[in-house]
């Protein structure tokens, strides 16, 4: 018996998910581009100021799937559904976390005792 194992010969259901050369090099250079593209939102000047933060979140949003789709190999395949399902149902609880947060936050900044200044003057003028 051999120790050496032949990897390509019978390669398993678990390994074929994996990516080749190609995908990892049109990814990472898609992660590139998506990169510079949102540096240059901010730093030529040349988007409009109320287009800044929009422009940044949709390339956020494009690189997230493009690491989860060249990188890290989520997809929608029968192989792959238990993974998919969990990693949606993990942003579903942050975004319930992340928008809950703000919601208390917003309303505790809201509701919060005004200023000492305004005070004095509504009472100066008595």
């Amino acid at each position: 018996m051999s120790s050496h194992h032949d990897h390509s010969a019978g390669a398993s259901p678990k390994h074929s998910a994996h990516g080749s050369l190609k995908s990892y090099i049109v990814g990472f250079v898609l992660s590139i581009v998506l990169t510079l593209l949102s540096f240059g939102c901010v730093m030529t000047g040349m988007v409009p100021h109320e287009w800044i933060v929009p422009g940044i979140v949709v390339f956020c949003i494009a690189q997230v799937l493009v690491q989860l789709a060249f990188f890290m190999h989520i997809g929608t395949s029968p192989e792959q559904r238990e993974n998919f399902t969990i990693m949606v149902f993990t942003l579903l609880i942050i975004a319930i976390v992340v928008v809950g947060s703000l919601w208390v936050l917003h309303n505790m900044n809201v509701n919060m005792m005004h200023p000492m200044s305004s005070m004095s003057s509504m009472n100066g003028s008595d």
